[in-house]
């Protein structure tokens, strides 16, 4: 008797799990393929009082199946957690999507407030992001706080699928006074690259309310480390980012130390196997050095880093009381570069949080070899501008020589004023000044402006379109025509980063706070006018719409002078939002 009482609740605890509220099948290895398959999990879930987490993980789970799974869940409102990572092996990608799908319907149709969504190890690709796509604006994830996606193939379209699918939740649930606040999310190897990443960026900066960040191997090279690395800096309470097996190389590197300066709570680093390279190195070392007080584990370890970069960091991490690991294997130090490391870890007594260097490649045998690389990583950038450039100088020599014409022929009185130029324009800018520029002021203000760097352009748009007048066609055209050519330009240009470009705008509409203290323009109108007709053209990035809907929607003083054209650039961005 005392035996069967025993077997019985091995295995009930074995169904249930240990954890109030929540059934568990995890790792029984059943095929579920119909609905007679899944009778005795769906009559468990009905007679489930308050069940709040249901965990489906190593199982594999067909449309039929899934469907009467759901069934069961639409009374369940107090539902709140779905591990169901690992639960389609075997199963055609075809079938993934209307099983998440009808798991998904049944979500909503029960009310439940989910704070847990774990899909990793599914590969369902792009195609299973958009069978999540509903319940991820739904309020039912409204106070979602982990988000575990790993491994799941998603790829760039998957992952501009979600971002905007989060930015969308954050909407809604601002709306509501109870912002989306995510604090766990995990996408690794998933393909992502730079315009996946990119896009997650904005939803990432959107939320602020990170804790923990882990996207390893996911092809992400410095275009795309620089955008989340912009993104976490407005993650003051981030604690963990892991971007292990992408490609920083310099540029990435600096950035990403420049955002940790803005991270005190930042207690593990892993930046393993990402190219940070010395002088990346040598920027994560002085922020390092100047801060992140409770720092526990910093990997940089296979990053083509040289002995003088680690011993930087190696004299960086003194002081810091909670230190447990100093990841510096895998690089080029050299014999005498891991014997300097070890020396300088040993004289702090910190020689036990030292990793193992058993894996050094050895000294590089070209010192010239990183920067050469470095310039390799350019190449393309640099083609571009060089042609842009060269396309510039024939254009100015073409001008040059018009005028010298026009000179020889037309004697033009020393008492003529001379036209105003573009930098007096773009210094002081006024509506008499743009028209006196002449037919080619779009060509002479594009050659003006460095395209190339986001706050700048930033900041010619809003000095061109601040004097943008509705009623005055003349000012009306010769301002759309000039921010057109400059922004045609910028977004064309493979190094111009269309996010930085939304982020710096928004600083200076004072619609967010900089860190670098910048100081916000004065809003009119024209701002908003002009903003409007950019968000209707090709050239305009449709995933940073929703970014730009989701600030103008908030109540901000900056713009209560500009009421009328805010409410018809509110309606613009949801109409272009609903087009795309």
């Amino acid at each position: 008797m005392a035996t069967d009482i025993v077997a019985q609740l091995a295995d009930c605890l074995a169904k249930t799990g240990v954890e109030e509220g929540e059934l568990s099948y995890k790792g029984q290895g059943r095929k579920l393929d119909t609905a007679q398959s899944v009778e005795e999990i769906v009559k468990e879930i009905q007679d489930f009082q308050g069940l709040q987490a249901l965990r489906l993980e190593g199982n594999t789970v067909g449309v039929e199946a899934a469907q009467a799974i759901a069934k069961a869940l639409e009374t369940k409102n107090e539902f709140k957690c779905c591990y169901w990572s690992d639960m389609f092996t075997g199963r055609l990608r075809s079938e993934i999507p209307p099983a998440l799908n009808s798991l998904g319907d049944a979500l909503l149709t029960a009310g439940a407030r989910l704070t847990v969504l774990d899909l990793s190890d599914n590969a369902f690709g792009p195609d299973g992001v958009k069978a999540i796509e509903k319940l991820l604006k739904s309020s039912a994830c409204h106070t979602l706080q982990e988000l575990r996606l790993n491994n799941c193939g998603m790829g760039i379209g998957g992952g501009k699928i979600l971002a905007a699918s989060l930015i969308e939740c954050h909407k809604k649930s601002s709306a509501e006074g109870a912002p989306l606040s995510l604090k766990l999310f995990i996408a690794g190897r998933n393909r992502l690259e730079n315009d996946g990443a990119t896009a997650l960026a904005q939803a990432f900066q959107l939320m602020g309310s990170l804790e923990e960040v882990h996207m390893p191997q996911n092809g992400i090279n410095h275009a795309g480390v620089t955008a989340l690395a912009t993104a976490m800096q407005h993650n003051a309470d981030l604690r963990v980012l892991n971007l292990n097996d992408n490609t920083f190389t310099k540029k990435g590197a600096i950035a990403m130390a420049q955002a940790l300066k803005h991270l005190r709570n930042i207690q593990v680093i892993n930046f393993g196997d990402c190219l940070v390279r010395s002088e990346g190195a040598m920027a994560i070392a002085e922020t390092v050095s100047d801060g992140l007080p409770i720092l526990k584990e910093l990997n940089l370890s296979f990053g083509e880093i040289t002995e003088e970069a680690a011993v930087a960091l190696a004299r960086a991490v003194k002081g810091k009381a909670q230190l447990e690991k100093l990841d510096l294997n895998g690089n080029s130090l050299g014999e005498q570069g891991c014997q300097a490391v070890k020396d300088v870890m040993s004289d702090m007594n910190m020689g036990d949080f030292l990793g193992s260097l058993s894996d050094d490649e050895g000294e590089p045998e070209d010192d010239d070899e990183e920067e050469e690389d470095d310039e390799e990583e350019d190449e393309d950038e640099e083609e571009v501008d060089e042609e842009e450039v060269e396309e510039e100088e024939e254009e100015d020599e073409e001008e040059e020589e018009e005028e010298e014409s026009t000179a020889n022929k037309v004697s033009t009185p020393p008492s003529t004023p001379r036209p105003p130029d573009v930098s007096s324009f773009l210094s002081f800018p006024s509506p008499d000044k743009l028209l006196k520029l002449g037919a080619k002021r779009a060509l002479l203000i594009e050659q003006h402006v460095d395209v190339a760097d986001a706050m700048k352009t930033a900041e010619a748009f809003l000095k061109i379109s601040s004097v943008y007048k509705e009623e005055n066609e003349d000012v009306k055209n010769a301002v759309l025509d000039s921010i057109d050519a400059i922004l045609k330009k910028a977004f064309a240009a493979p190094s111009f980063q269309g996010y930085s470009f939304v982020s710096s705008l928004l600083v200076l509409l004072g619609l967010i706070k900089s860190e670098d203290k910048v100081k916000p323009v004065l809003v009119v109108p024209g701002h908003l006018q002009a903003l409007e007709h950019i968000v209707r053209q090709d050239y305009f990035p449709k995933e940073s719409v929703a970014v730009l809907e989701a600030f103008m929607s908030r109540n901000n003083k900056a713009l209560d002078t500009c009421g009328n054209a805010k409410n018809s650039l509110q309606s613009t961005l949801q109409r272009v939002r609903s087009e795309s």
